[in-house]
């Protein structure tokens, strides 16, 4: 017999006061009762959060669904049971008072009916509860599935049930989810969280949803998924970082070398015993990858985020995808090799150096032997091609190259490369062939997408075993449609083909395309689960960008000589690359370098020979090159080079300038400065930190006399403070000023700062070189290339932003190719109006 409400609801009474809470405290109600009132409460707590509860014996049965219900049945949403709440909390909505259990605002965001599919009780007890939902939002069958073996223990004492809440596949199930996105109010008020936690009236619910539903259509791309929020303490999933595929092997110790392994790459979420487990693209594959949860959970009482591939070895002792999936079937065991650490403990580590990231990961994994679970991906400094070489003869897949000095980021980027010993990648099935001999297909139609239109590419029809024959044409069944998806398809293949809605993914082996673009000795390896069919385009190896330099010199008009030419030795950054990389920050450089005077700093064998500084135009450049005739202190006369646009910064590309240095004034007004420059340069064996905090320190004694200033990471060692003008005062004023604020610092900090050029006289200090800001003297101009070790650039960043650098030559061009592409850093630099007079020297405290 079910126990009496009054006592299921004990622990829900225990933790309340109901003197501060307006939750109700509850009733008696029927014994044994099963089917009835179905209510799903969004939740704003510490951590927001779906309740969804169901009427059973006199009380409402509840789970805390983390991410919310899905009508995707793909989807299997972690629901942590929690405590009986009684019948009348169903109609609850309003605010729990901060302090007190669960504090912060309740909205009902579902309610209706339920009845059960079988026994309920025997369904909840063995952990398989299946009803059918008549809500206004949540309709047709789900199930609530107990794992079993993956509870979590609580410092109370008691478990913390885990269950699944999934979707079964009926008419109204959706291939993406549509419902926490579409519905964002009160289905019984039409309020929103802020309208209920300052109780506004109420306003006319409806089920209907507040921005448009989103229905399967291969034709449109599914909503841009947000980030997952953060459940209490475990960390939030991140966009894992991808690597480019290139067809050469890196050279330089600026290199590591790790196996590619050939699994699911999986995203590990680890709070104390809480562990979820995230696909490439989000997705909560917890349940799909439930042997690994309990050797993480094991990791460590904080917190971590770690990214890694979940793999199983085959006979041979290799990493094989296709026994992979045989393992996640049929319980076999898996591994986990942890290659990167994302947080630790709740501090962001996606800043730091691969290296350094790379030492805190194995020291959190500890010793293991080979028979562990969770394995640290192990790497080789430099030697690419012979770590290629040997892992291509064990027979592996490839391997993957990353810099050891790169900070994470989460999009693909050629600071992680990948070199394939065999060629692979995965393809859409759009169709199938009938068989005369089988019961299932004779061989798969393959596609990839280039935009809008799915080209054919191909049949597959070996790497099959039977069983999973028969397994993908039941599922190739339920996606049958009447017309081909290809855009085009030869007539031989179309006249028996059955077509299929193309959403299944498949990783296919193969020698090489042909000149059509078909493959050539196709085989399956497995379908792919992890990846949207929407993204999958014909993977092409590149070496790098030169040949997207080689392109952008064309379209300018500047003949490129020798873009194979490497001139960063270490990267294997080519002449073409560096051109590439002008393309790509052009926009973003040019309203700080154009119709200026420049210095420029030329390497012709490259940054690590001979360099020469050159700011004169002698003849022999591009057109695209200008110079400017400007009178010396001397009375004669020189021509100064100076560019326009995107051709003359490949024009000095082209002529080996490695380094863009400019005048504080622009060509229309040599004699007087539009910005002013403090560039701190710090004494060996002083660390970055102690530049940072020279460079806030030098900000906000500027920001004291009213002048707004930008920091510049100058790609060396130092940072530069940088403060833009209205071209009024000339030079020797602004060298005045400046002097007088670096001479301040030096007499307030004698053994912090100094002014004095002098070797001798920096020892242990920062000298706060003002001397830039006198006529004819240059600085590096943001976004410059630099001619040093790591290839690192010039780069510019907020005030923010400068906190979580680690270096002065922290970016790469790659990392600062991306970055130009974003939002402007210095945002407002060319809007403001200051200016430099004696009435600003004046504020200058004593």
């Amino acid at each position: 017999m079910a126990a009496k409400s009054t006592d299921l609801l004990q622990e829900y009474r225990t933790k309340r006061d109901f003197a501060k809470t307006s939750e109700p405290a509850g009733s008696a109600g029927a014994e044994g009762a099963a089917g009835g009132r179905f209510v799903v409460q969004k939740h704003d707590a510490t951590r927001l959060h779906f309740d969804f509860r169901i009427e059973m014996d006199g009380v409402l049965k509840s789970w805390a669904v983390m991410r919310g219900p899905s009508d995707n049945p793909e989807d299997k949403r972690l629901a942590v049971r929690v405590e009986d709440h009684p019948v009348e909390y169903g109609t609850f909505e309003g605010t729990i008072p901060k302090g007190e259990y669960g504090g912060g605002t309740v909205m009902l965001w579902d309610e209706g009916t339920w009845e059960p599919i079988n026994d309920p009780h025997r369904g909840l007890a063995e952990g398989d509860l299946k009803m059918r939902i008549h809500g206004q939002r949540m309709k047709g069958e789900w199930v609530l599935v107990h794992m079993k073996g993956r509870d979590t223990k609580r410092k109370t004492g008691a478990d913390r049930e885990n269950w699944l809440l999934i979707k079964h596949r009926d008419d109204y199930a959706r291939d993406h989810d549509s419902l926490t996105e579409t519905f964002i109010k009160s289905v019984s008020t039409g309020r929103d969280f802020d309208g209920i936690a300052k109780g506004l009236k109420a306003k006319k619910a409806s089920p209907t949803p507040t921005k448009a539903v989103w229905h399967s259509d291969p034709d449109k791309a599914p909503p841009k998924a947000k980030k997952v929020r953060p459940v209490g303490d475990l960390p939030a999933f991140q966009s894992p970082q991808l690597a480019t595929l290139v067809d050469s092997v890196p050279e330089g110790a600026d290199w590591v070398f790790e196996m590619k392994y050939d699994g699911y790459r999986c995203m590990a979420a680890v709070a104390g015993g809480t562990v979820r487990l995230f696909t490439r693209t989000g997705l909560d594959w917890t349940d799909t990858f439930g042997a690994m949860v309990a050797p993480l959970a094991a990791l460590t009482n904080g917190t971590a985020l770690i990214d890694g591939e979940i793999c199983a070895f085959d006979d041979k002792g290799r990493t094989d995808f296709s026994t992979l999936k045989d393992a996640l079937s049929d319980g076999g065991p898996l591994v986990f090799f942890a290659f990167d650490l994302l947080e630790l403990d709740g501090k962001d580590l996606t800043g730091l150096p691969l290296l350094e990231r790379k030492d805190k990961l194995e020291t959190l994994l500890g010793a293991t032997d080979k028979a562990s679970p969770i394995q640290f991906s192990s790497h080789v400094s430099g030697n690419g091609q012979k770590v290629f070489d040997a892992i291509c003869a064990a027979g592996h897949e490839g391997v993957i190259a990353k810099r050891a000095d790169a900070p994470y980021r989460g999009e693909r980027n050629k600071s992680w490369l990948k070199i394939k010993c065999s060629k692979r990648q995965e393809f859409v099935i759009a169709g199938w062939s009938p068989s005369a001999k089988r019961k299932s297909f004779a061989s798969l139609l393959l596609g990839t997408w280039e935009g809008k239109k799915l080209v054919y590419r191909g049949r597959v029809g070996t790497g099959f075993s039977e069983d999973v024959a028969e397994a993908l044409q039941n599922q190739l069944k339920e996606l049958t449609r009447d017309s081909s998806p290809f855009v085009e398809v030869p007539a031989a293949i179309a006249r028996t083909a059955k077509w299929v809605t193309p959403k299944l993914v498949a990783e296919i082996g193969y020698a090489e395309f042909t000149p059509d673009g078909i493959l050539r000795h196709p085989s399956f390896i497995g379908l792919r689960e992890d990846k949207p069919a929407k993204e999958v385009a014909v993977e092409e190896p590149t070496t790098a960008s030169g040949d997207v330099g080689v392109d952008a010199a064309a379209a300018v008009g500047v003949k490129l000589t020798s873009p194979e030419r490497v001139i960063y030795p270490g990267q294997g950054v080519t002449k073409g690359d560096l051109v590439a990389y002008y393309a790509a920050v052009a926009d973003a450089m040019l309203p700080y370098v154009a119709r200026r005077p420049l210095s420029l700093l030329r390497c012709p064998q490259g940054h690590a020979q001979y360099c020469f500084f050159q700011k004169h135009d002698t003849g022999g450049f591009p057109d695209a090159m200008k110079s400017l005739m400007i009178t010396e202190k001397d009375g004669s006369k020189e021509d100064y080079f100076y560019v326009e646009d995107l051709a003359g910064l490949i024009a000095g590309t082209q002529m080996n300038v490695l380094e863009w240095h400019l005048w504080g004034a622009r060509n229309k007004d040599i004699e007087k400065p539009e910005r002013i420059i403090f560039d701190i340069d710090p004494d060996e064996g002083l660390g970055f930190d102690a530049v940072k905090s020279a460079a806030k320190d030098i900000g906000a004694l500027l920001e004291e006399v009213g002048l707004k200033s930008y920091p510049l990471v100058s790609g060396g060692k130092g940072v530069h403070v940088i403060a833009p003008l209205v071209p009024k005062a000339e030079w020797p004023v602004v060298k005045e000023f400046c002097k007088t604020v670096a001479q301040l610092l030096a007499e307030r900090e004698p053994d912090r700062f100094t002014a004095n050029l002098s070797k001798a006289k920096r020892k242990g200090k920062l000298f706060v070189d003002y001397l830039r800001n006198e006529r004819g003297s240059t600085a590096i101009a943001p976004w410059s290339s630099r001619s040093r070790d790591k290839a690192p650039a010039a780069v510019p960043v907020s005030w923010a932003e400068l906190e979580r650098v680690t270096s002065a030559d922290q970016f790469g061009l790659a990392e600062a190719a991306e970055r130009a592409g974003d939002a402007d850093p210095w945002t407002g630099y060319f809007e403001v109006t200051q200016t430099i007079g004696k009435a600003l020297t004046d504020k200058l405290p004593d």
